[in-house]
């Protein structure tokens, strides 16, 4: 019985850290985080993309966004930030979505909260020299890992956790994503409020294929607005 207790107690420990969903960290932290966002009357849906800006599927991505009329947040990198991408997060900027910061990696949940908020502050400022715009202060880390230390440095930054609804993220069972099959997963599952999460970038491939993004969000955005939804930014 000891055993199982202590089983459980480690389970509990280690889905506070990684669950892909709220849980008792989240409930603790004097901090804030958002895993679904508050009414705004018109009933909406709040599209986010992690791990750009790609040039390989960003900008078409926002052309889709461009051409349907709605607003999203990125989740940009700051590794992915260079000379030739910056004009691209710039149009993000113009066209009227958020931009906001992400990690290509955990360690930061290991982070103290002074370094943590240093870390934060400098990409943002980066941000803001190489686009003229500075990104809102919301934060997403690498694969939802997080930690107390995280939560306080964020705290201390007036920033906030952005995380998704349950199964509103893109991974697809070790399965090829398959655009059709997002629409009609997200298009099945979403109510007001609900934070939806794809990829237009890879935390390590600065030019990946997600053309399955693309795809996803031009059929998505169509069927959501036919069932009545709005669109909006976590910002």
């Amino acid at each position: 019985m000891f055993l199982l207790f202590v089983a459980a107690g480690a389970g509990v420990l280690l889905l506070s850290h990684i669950a892909p969903f709220p849980f008792v960290l989240d409930a603790l932290t004097p901090a804030s985080s958002r895993w679904s966002m508050p009414a705004a009357g018109t009933p909406t849906i709040y599209l986010t993309y992690d791990d750009g800006p790609n040039p390989a599927a960003t900008p078409d991505l926002l052309d889709v966004l461009a051409r349907e009329g709605a607003v999203a947040t990125f989740f940009v990198l700051d590794r992915h930030l260079t000379a030739e991408t910056a004009p691209i997060v710039e149009r993000m900027f113009r066209d009227g979505h958020a931009v906001a910061l992400h990690s290509h990696t955990r360690r930061l949940m290991l982070l103290s909260p002074d370094e943590l908020g240093r870390s934060l502050i400098a990409t943002a400022d980066r941000i803001e020299r190489l686009t003229g715009h500075r990104p809102c202060p919301a934060f997403r880390p690498h694969g939802g890992w997080r930690s107390g230390r995280m939560y306080e440095g964020l705290r201390r930054i007036d920033h906030t956790l952005i995380g998704w609804g349950w199964f509103l993220w893109d991974w697809d069972w070790f399965r090829t994503r398959d655009p059709d099959r997002l629409v009609r997963r997200f298009a099945g599952r979403v109510s007001d409020g609900d934070i939806i999460v794809m990829h237009d970038g890879h935390h390590e491939d600065p030019r990946p294929d997600r053309r399955y993004a693309v795809d996803a969000t031009a059929g998505l955005v169509p069927a959501l607005r036919e069932a009545g939804f709005a669109f909006g930014t976590v910002c």
